[in-house]
């Protein structure tokens, strides 16, 4: 028995993983956050199995539906939304079971600033613009901000930001990067990234608040930063004729050479 902790992606049902489809039509319980998770993803769950909506249930009864579970040998779906890796709480679920002795294992899923940037059609590591991401948040009720991870410290950096969690914040977010980023830094509100609703509100740090109004007030992703104007970037050196890389190489006097076909050894020069 193992309990799969799998990302659901952000919204759109077809942003889900095959392996993820694949774990989710084999596990006889799911275990779905369904304020977040779409309900065309449960489709996937085999005939008869087990669904129970966490959303409405503390830590305790979440584990103890995994815990029944285990005692019948039955395979779990734990699905969150988006990816794992950040704010899912999959930290403290798996501390507790791991300290039981249940196995886990983590299947990725498409993160929402991905899903917001394709929304946008925008990179947000433009050359000469922005080449980091910082995907942050501000203090909310479930978690406090260490002391050095600040809005402020991000932006010192110049990075494109995308800030979770914070859309009910915006006056703060845009206190707190007005003196780095200037008036002018372009901003985007993307709401319910990937869904059939989804909206996307452009603007600069100082207009985005009125332009925002009181309409939008969660599962909205802010993007900050120079790189989401699209423009005033440089060519990356990728693609220039004359970079020399291990499949385009530039002469006799390259590193890169080439491949021994079939045989996946490289000959350096």
């Amino acid at each position: 028995m193992t309990v799969h902790f799998i990302g659901a992606g952000p919204g759109a049902p077809d942003l889900l993983t095959l392996r993820g489809r694949d774990i989710i039509a084999a596990c006889p319980v799911c275990l779905y956050a369904g304020s977040l998770v779409p309900e065309a993803i449960l489709a996937h769950c085999p005939e008869g199995a087990r669904l129970v909506n966490t959303a409405p249930l503390d830590l305790d009864a979440i584990l103890a539906e995994i815990r029944s579970a285990h005692a019948l040998g039955q395979d779990v779906a734990r699905l969150h939304s988006g990816d794992l890796s950040v704010w899912s709480a999959m930290g403290e679920q798996m501390r507790r079971l791991r300290a039981e002795g249940i196995p886990v294992s983590v299947t990725p899923g498409v993160p929402s600033f991905a899903a917001a940037a394709a929304a946008l059609g925008t990179e947000l590591t433009l050359p000469g613009l922005a080449q980091s991401v910082v995907l942050t948040r501000t203090p909310g009720r479930a978690s406090a901000m260490p002391e050095r991870e600040t809005l402020a410290n991000f932006a010192i950096t110049g990075a494109t930001l995308a800030i979770h969690l914070s859309i009910t914040n915006i006056a703060r977010v845009v206190a707190d990067l007005l003196p780095a980023y200037g008036a002018d830094c372009p901003v985007a509100v993307v709401h319910r990234a990937s869904w059939p609703d989804q909206s996307i509100l452009r603007g600069t740090l100082s207009d985005i608040e009125s332009r925002l109004g009181t309409g939008i007030t969660r599962t909205a992703l802010i993007l900050v930063g120079p790189a989401l104007s699209g423009e005033g970037f440089d060519e990356s050196c990728l693609y220039a004729p004359d970079y020399d890389r291990r499949y385009r190489p530039q002469g006799t006097d390259s590193p890169w050479t080439g491949w021994t076909p079939g045989t996946g050894e490289r000959h350096d020069g």
